[in-house]
């Protein structure tokens, strides 16, 4: 695409809001039942040059719709059965607006669809894990990524008017594909029949009624008389009495302090420090020697509870990193603080894991490193003096590209109970199993050591990378950080997405690999945004014209 189509840079992103500032969602929770309603504004979008007609969204509705979602499983854990409908008349959404994609920049279109799947992904843990399920009403037509939000659902209903179709029309319309995991979901979840998802994908209209249900793309059509009454039945039916035992736990504003000049973000545990001459950040987690013990009740802890307070940091730091500063590729990733307090605040969740305050603190911990695993930067792990690698802070070694280690007294690496299983990556697998995948046997027997691992114990046990004495340490990394830095960023994301996930496959996995190289690919094509592309000429005169050529 010509970049003077593109449109100016908007005001940087944040990704914290609250039920009283939504603009497009409607939440409302009665008893076990809640309501998510799109009621999408069309003057809200993030920025001026389009209008969210019809229910189309763009990253300001996605993130009031994850805020919402992480919200009903802290503060309404008595709810379980969640029901997403839509406030517009006859249409339930249109999907992702394409005059906002078409004017945004190609690394703003590749991580809005991340984001967007990350809380796909979160609506299926939620139904999983926490006991909501999530069941849609498609009210209206269901188009694009307005079906991609149903697809995450567990049960999918669409009136039965003659009229509404549930659709996924990126491929004869726009030249891309569904970019938040549809095709993988059609397939790989709703286990629709390949040449029937063929022809589904590439039919503009999309599919009705009864032959959506024959085909396996809805569970039940219900007509206009009776949608609503039909819902409310089987929303009934799933909740039951919920779980009313339990008391949710407010969520409060992160509210960190930030440097406009320097674009340094500081929470209370965390501090996100840039270098953008050098391209690189600098992502240090500090653990308080503090850390209160967890009381008969979780919940009296409330949102100060540190993983979760820590976690929610590094969330919003990852996110800020992602769309706020495409410029910087390569990411060093710190600790501070004490290796004992780290592994008895992780022995202490683990033993109060049957609670569901803390069951929910150690899924959305699981979530979070999830999210450094596909994020396109690279990430350095730097084990110096000060460092507290343990347990799940140590995951946050394995989960980088390279791990450096000072060999020097004191400095340590150590592993816990939350690197045994808690956290597990998209393949399914721990990162001590995906690291060591050719050697099964190893992460148990290095979960029985012992004490904490030395620099050299650490590089011989494979949990580190290299290790340098203080004569080398400065230089060594220097130099690693230039080399690094001085690389192809389209490369590096492609080689990145490649080895980042050894082992089995997944549909997770399937989704985020999809993202991180077909949809890519598709969306820097001149068939979908050149001058005569189908994203390109939506909603102008004229037609595509296509490099006919496969590649």
């Amino acid at each position: 695409m010509a970049e003077s189509t593109l449109a100016a840079p908007a005001a940087p992103l944040t990704f914290e809001t609250h039920p009283d500032e939504y603009r497009h969602i409607k939440l409302a929770v009665d008893g076990p039942i809640a309501r998510l309603d799109l009621d999408i504004q069309e003057d809200g979008g993030q920025r001026e040059g389009y209008e969210l007609k019809l229910n189309s969204y763009d990253i300001s509705v996605d993130i009031e719709l994850a805020d919402a979602v992480r919200r009903l499983r802290f503060e309404h854990p008595e709810v379980s059965c969640v029901v997403i409908g839509s406030a517009l008349e006859g249409v339930f959404c249109s999907g992702a607006n394409i005059f906002m994609l078409s004017t945004s920049t190609h690394s703003f279109k590749v991580n809005f669809c991340k984001f967007t799947n990350e809380t796909r992904l979160e609506i299926e843990d939620a139904t999983q894990h926490s006991g909501q399920t999530y069941m849609i009403a498609l009210n209206g037509v269901a188009s694009g990524g307005g079906y991609e939000l149903a697809l995450a659902c567990e049960e999918i209903y669409l009136v039965d008017d003659r009229r509404s179709a549930v659709a996924l029309p990126e491929i004869p319309f726009l030249g891309v594909l569904p970019g938040t995991g549809g095709l993988t979901r059609v397939v790989d979840k709703r286990h629709v029949r390949r040449d029937l998802a063929d022809v589904f994908v590439t039919l503009a209209e999309g599919v009705k009624g009864k032959r959506a249900v024959e085909w396996g793309l809805v569970d039940g059509v219900f007509p206009t008389s009776t949608f609503d009454e039909r819902i409310n039945e089987r929303a009934a039916e799933i909740a039951k009495d919920g779980y009313p035992d339990r008391s949710g736990v407010t969520l409060d504003a992160l509210e960190p302090e930030e440097d406009p000049e320097t674009g340094t973000v500081t929470y209370r545990h965390v501090a996100l420090e840039l270098d953008s001459a050098a391209r690189t950040a600098t992502l240090t987690v500090t653990v308080p020697t503090d850390i209160p013990e967890i009381p008969e009740d979780p919940c009296a802890l409330g949102a100060d509870l540190v993983a979760l307070r820590m976690f929610r940091e590094l969330d919003d730091a990852l996110l800020r990193l992602r769309f706020n500063h495409p410029e910087i590729g390569l990411v060093l990733v710190k600790t501070r603080g004490e290796i004992r307090d780290v592994l008895a605040m992780d022995e202490a969740l683990a033993a109060r894991s049957d609670h569901w305050f803390i069951s929910e603190t150690l899924h959305f911990m699981k979530r979070v490193c999830k999210r450094m695993d596909v994020t396109a930067r690279s990430f350095f792990a730097l084990v110096e003096p000060g460092s507290c690698f343990a347990g799940s802070l140590m995951e946050l070694a394995l989960a980088a590209d390279r791990s450096y280690m000072l060999e020097e007294d004191g400095v340590d690496v150590a592993l816990g109970q939350l690197n045994a299983g808690p956290l597990p990556m998209g393949n399914g697998l721990t990162r001590l199993e995906t690291r060591f995948i050719g050697d099964p046997e190893k992460p148990s027997a290095l979960l029985a050591h012992e004490g904490p691992f030395d620099a050299t114990g650490a590089e011989e046990a494979g949990l580190i990378t290299l290790c340098f004495d203080d004569i080398d340490w400065e230089d060594e990394v220097r130099l690693a950080v230039e080399e690094r830095a001085g690389l192809s960023p389209d490369a590096l994301t492609g080689m990145e997405a490649s080895i980042r996930f050894p082992g089995p496959e997944t549909m997770e996995t399937k989704i985020f690999g999809r993202l991180s190289s077909w949809q890519n690919w598709i969306f820097q094509r001149p068939n979908a945004v050149g001058e005569t592309g189908a994203l390109t000429l939506y909603g102008r005169p004229g037609t595509a014209a296509f490099d006919w050529n496969r590649t």
